[in-house]
């Protein structure tokens, strides 16, 4: 998910990497249900939790939760009705099985079982760029949250096209033309407008037919298709300007496998210098094929 830096990014890293270490990760309580917190980008404990690499900004935030099915909390709960009627003869009103039901949640967090994931975040504070890899709009607008609660005044929106993505998918792939510099792949999905809510998916499988053309003119609309800019970098483009399945083709690699670096660090800048050398090379040139940016609102 790409937004626009649009005011606010702090010119040193040491403010930052102080406020972030006031929200360091910390594992969930017995009694806590959640817990969030930035780690170290380049994986050593303890280290900063700031990492800059020839001017680009990483963060992670990390997200632990307890999963307490919900069959588990009903079952304790109904259990504890059953005795209260049993012994009172009466039943609990709504307060009550509320109190019940959070008495449950609370008794079984201990028992529960944890569920840990990460989200990284890329900052290019000269392009104004911020990218993070969440997988959905909820986790994302979590990070966000963090991150502008560690940098006060940060002030970030969304990155929006003139052409809506789906827009200029359902015409590169009727006129079986895509942008320059990039190529269609093997893989589209195409939705029904209507209330039938069709869904016709491709996948590895040849999207320059006739077939395709027709589903387009029946009114199906592209949510997701495969593409890949400048035989680099291949991607799954998604309706609402998300990269998904990123993934760097050997031709990435070449210049780097020529001089392998001698351990974790350099590794870690090497990928790091890759990967974002690659997306800020791509990003405008998918932004401009989809019509250039639109202006903030």
């Amino acid at each position: 998910m790409m937004y626009r830096i649009v005011s606010g990014w702090p010119a040193a890293v040491a403010p930052v990497e102080e406020a972030l270490e006031a929200d360091r990760f910390v594992e969930c309580g017995a009694s806590q249900e959640k817990s969030v917190g930035w780690l170290e980008p380049r994986g050593h404990a303890n280290g900063p939790l700031v990492e800059v690499v020839g001017g680009q900004w990483l963060f992670k935030l990390m997200m632990e939760v307890k999963v307490i099915p919900s069959s588990v909390v009903k079952r304790k709960v109904q259990d504890q009705l059953d005795h209260i009627e049993a012994t009172t003869g009466r039943k609990p009103g709504k307060k009550e099985k509320r109190e019940i039901s959070d008495d449950a949640r609370l008794a079984l967090l201990p028992m529960a079982f944890t569920k840990q994931s990460s989200v990284l975040v890329w900052a290019d504070p000269a392009a104004g760029l911020l990218v993070t890899d969440a997988g959905s709009q909820g986790k994302a607008d979590e990070v966000m949250t963090c991150l502008i609660k560690a940098m006060d005044g940060l002030v970030v929106q969304l990155i929006n096209t003139e052409t809506s993505p789906a827009a200029a998918m359902a015409l590169w792939l009727s006129t079986k033309e895509a942008p320059p510099g990039f190529s269609v792949d093997r893989e589209c999905e195409l939705k029904a407008a209507d209330e039938s809510k069709a869904v016709v998916r491709y996948t590895r499988h040849a999207l320059d037919t006739d077939e395709v053309s027709q589903h387009i003119a029946m009114g199906k609309v592209p949510t997701r298709l495969a593409l890949t800019w400048d035989d680099r970098v291949s991607f799954v483009l998604t309706e609402a300007l998300q990269l998904k399945k990123v993934a760097f083709l050997d031709t990435v690699f070449e210049n780097a496998a020529s001089s392998p670096g001698d351990g974790k660090d350099d590794t870690f800048d090497a990928d790091v210098a890759i990967a974002t050398g690659e997306l800020r090379k791509l990003i405008p040139d998918l932004l401009e094929a989809l019509g250039g940016e639109a202006a903030l609102a």
